[in-house]
């Protein structure tokens, strides 16, 4: 049963979203402001959410921001306002989706169905590496591992090219996109680094993440 959130004040519109939801068999928690939403996240994990824009304790636009910076969890965001900047500034931060109020349900709910299907391939799995893209939760041997949202990038594009040798030009460039070419190379190697630590058995001597001398670095599957 997927998990959802949702993030909205308006107690009746809150209550009916949480009706028809449940009713489509979801298992649905719900919060009326920032801090309670930021509560239930720190505390379980959902495949998506529900968020609308303007709460009584802050901006649902930087909560969208942040947890885009943090993980790849499916948002739907809502807002009053009918305007094509707050259309765009929600998409721009990282929202899978946007509707205006008032809205119909009917076509919400199959919106939010649309955004959420891809959720059960939202998995990345080597060997004993798994990551939940939905919230960039990341465990070894079934043991969650603390990674950085820089190191979570990282990890996801390895997995992702598992077999392919990545120049340090192609990871600085995808993992620091507009910043790369401003960024010094040698933050690759120091995140690679880290990321061995975490990830590897024994990071002098690593089996997921080899270096090809000259050319880069490769993804190799452990089993």
């Amino acid at each position: 049963m997927k998990k959802l959130l949702i993030v909205e004040d308006d107690n009746d519109l809150r209550e009916g979203l949480e009706f028809t939801f449940r009713s489509e068999k979801y298992e649905v928690i719900s919060a009326n402001t920032i801090k309670k939403a930021k509560e239930c996240l720190q505390q379980m994990d959902f495949q998506g959410i529900i968020l609308d824009c303007n709460l009584p304790d802050g901006n649902g636009f930087e909560l969208c921001k942040k947890l885009r910076e943090e993980s790849e969890i499916p948002i739907m965001m809502l807002t009053a306002r009918d305007t094509e900047l707050d259309e765009i500034k929600a998409l721009e931060l990282g929202a899978d989706d946007y509707m205006s109020k008032p809205f119909s349900v009917a076509v919400l709910k199959a919106r939010v169905k649309k955004i959420l299907k891809n959720t059960e391939h939202s998995i990345l799995k080597s060997g004993n590496i798994r990551v939940d893209l939905s919230n960039g939760k990341v465990t070894k041997n079934e043991e969650e591992i603390e990674l950085s949202a820089t190191e979570l990038k990282l990890l996801v594009y390895f997995i992702k090219n598992t077999g392919l040798i990545l120049s340090k030009e192609q990871i600085l460039m995808k993992i620091w996109e507009n910043d790369g070419e401003f960024v010094d190379d040698n933050i690759v190697s120091v995140n690679i680094r880290r990321l061995r630590i975490k990830i590897e058995s024994d990071a002098k001597n690593p089996q997921h993440i080899k270096t090809v001398y000259g050319m880069g670095y490769i993804w190799k599957e452990v089993l």
